[in-house]
C-alpha cells in the first residue's frame, strides 16, 4: 500500500526558486517604452501656401517652433525640428514630398528614428468640422484627404494617430479647390492664435499623457 500512500501524500513545498519567475522578471526589465515621438504637420511647400488652409499642419509645427525657440533644418523628404520636452523626443516633420506623397516622408522617417506607429501623430486641416474644431482619434479614414490617403497607403494601414484641424466647408458649389487654398479670412486670423496655442498643447500631450488622455482632455474644445 506504499505506492497508493505516496500517490496521495501532500506534496511538499520546494524551498527552491521558481524558475520561470525570473526570466518574466528579466523580460520585463527589457520591456523599453519608446519616448520618441514623430509629429508629421501635412502641407504644400512653397512660398504660396504658406498661409493657406490646406497648410494648418505646417503652421502649427512652426508655431510651436516658435514657441520653444527651435529651428528646422532642411533633411531628407522635408524639413525637422526635434524637440526635447519632459524626457520625451518629438521631430516636427513637415514634408517637402507635397501633399499626395506625403506618407514617403512619414515611413521614411519612422523607420529612421525607430518611431512606433502609435508614436507618430499626423496633423492635418478638415473641410467637415467648423473652423478651430479639434478632432483627435487613435484611427480613422483618410476621409478624402490626399495627405492621409498617400500615408495609409505606404504605411499599409489606417490605425496611425491623427489630429484634424477644422477649416469649415465655407464655400460655394465647386469652388472647394480654390477655398482649401486660399488664405485664412480676416476673422479666421483674428481666432487662430489662441488655436494654435491649443494645438501646441495637444501636441505636448500626446507624447506625455497618451492618445486616450490627450482625446478626452482636448476632443471638442
Amino acid at each position: 500500500m506504499n505506492w497508493l500512500t505516496n500517490i496521495f501524500k501532500p506534496k511538499q513545498q520546494s524551498s527552491e526558486p521558481n524558475p520561470i519567475k525570473p526570466l518574466v522578471q528579466e523580460q520585463k526589465q527589457h520591456q523599453t517604452v519608446s519616448k520618441k515621438f514623430l509629429i508629421a504637420g501635412l502641407g504644400n511647400i512653397g512660398a504660396e501656401y504658406v498661409n493657406t488652409r490646406h497648410n494648418i499642419g505646417f503652421k502649427i509645427l512652426d508655431f510651436l517652433a516658435s514657441k520653444e525657440s527651435l529651428s528646422f533644418e532642411t533633411a531628407k523628404l522635408g524639413a525637422i525640428a526635434e524637440y526635447k520636452f519632459k524626457g520625451r523626443t518629438f521631430f516636427l516633420l513637415k514634408p517637402n514630398t507635397y501633399m499626395n506623397l506625403s506618407g514617403k516622408a512619414v515611413k521614411y522617417w519612422m523607420d529612421k528614428e525607430n518611431i512606433p506607429l502609435e508614436n507618430v501623430l499626423v496633423i492635418t486641416d478638415d473641410l467637415n468640422l467648423p473652423f478651430g474644431s479639434i478632432r483627435i482619434r487613435p484611427k480613422g479614414s483618410d476621409g478624402g484627404h490626399n495627405g492621409l490617403k498617400s500615408i495609409q497607403q505606404t504605411l499599409g494601414t489606417a490605425d496611425y494617430p491623427r489630429f484634424r484641424f477644422g477649416i469649415s466647408d465655407e464655400f460655394k458649389k465647386g469652388q472647394q479647390v480654390n477655398y482649401v487654398l486660399g488664405e485664412w479670412g480676416e476673422d479666421e486670423k483674428t481666432k487662430l492664435p489662441e488655436r494654435l496655442e491649443l494645438a501646441a498643447e495637444i501636441i505636448k500631450s500626446f507624447g506625455t499623457a497618451g492618445i486616450g488622455n490627450t482625446m478626452t482632455a482636448f476632443n471638442g474644445k
